[in-house]
């Protein structure tokens, strides 16, 4: 979700004022998701890296996370939604972890469309994690060296169970992943957006659907028309 700031700036505004546009457009996403039958969203919300930015944006972006959770959450409960939090969580203020456990815990049980929110997160330490956790059962016996797999890996990455996505949208004209599920998204198919994350709507959301369904999945086959043939 990228671009909050050059919107803001776009039109002579702080760059806090693009945040809180983005969060709208959040809240569009999740709702347009939920419309469309989607199972699973993911949103990058906040990086391992975006704590190098000034604090004072950092502290209006944790505010705004806030704010999203005691507003939103009660209405995603309602709607069914599960909230399912990935990254690293040793680092983070007491009152930020535990709203996100909040959520989690709240929404648990709920069978609609499930919201994985990356927050303090990094795909390169999410490896580094799963590669220790299965370190330490191998060092304790529990697990031996022959056991480890992709399989394996993938059992023990913040996103166990949860489906590899099959499309991964980027707003903003940006073409790179900036450290975003690099491990699950070997086979993901990418949609890259001109449109700044606060003019993401249900239209924009739509048009990168229709431009997916158009892609042939080969997962290193072949394609429909040879393997028919």
């Amino acid at each position: 979700m990228d671009g909050n700031g050059r919107w803001a700036q776009a039109r002579g505004l702080p760059r806090t004022i693009g945040h809180r546009r983005g969060v709208e457009a959040v809240r569009d996403a999740v709702r347009t998701a939920g419309d469309l039958g989607i199972s699973y969203l993911t949103l990058f919300a906040f990086s391992s890296e975006n704590w190098r930015r000034p604090e004072q944006e950092v502290g209006e972006l944790m505010g705004l996370l806030k704010l999203f959770i005691r507003r939103d959450l009660a209405d995603l409960h309602k709607e069914g939604v599960r909230v399912k939090v990935i990254g690293a969580r040793h680092n983070l203020a007491p009152d930020i972890l535990s709203l996100l456990e909040e959520a989690e815990n709240l929404t648990r049980d709920n069978t609609s469309t499930t919201l994985v929110i990356a927050f303090n997160y990094g795909a390169r330490e999410e490896v580094a994690r799963a590669a220790r956790r299965i370190a330490e059962r191998v060092m304790s016996g529990a697990a031996a060296l022959a056991d480890i797999d992709a399989e394996l890996l993938d059992s023990h990455m913040d996103t166990a169970g949860i489906p590899d996505p099959d499309l991964i949208i980027r707003t903003s004209g940006e073409m790179r992943l900036s450290n975003f599920l690099l491990w699950q998204a070997a086979y993901s198919e990418f949609v890259f957006l001109p449109c700044l994350w606060p003019d993401f709507d249900r239209k924009a959301f739509e048009e990168a659907l229709r431009e997916y369904a158009s892609r042939d999945r080969r997962y290193g086959g072949l394609s429909r028309e040879i393997a028919a043939s």
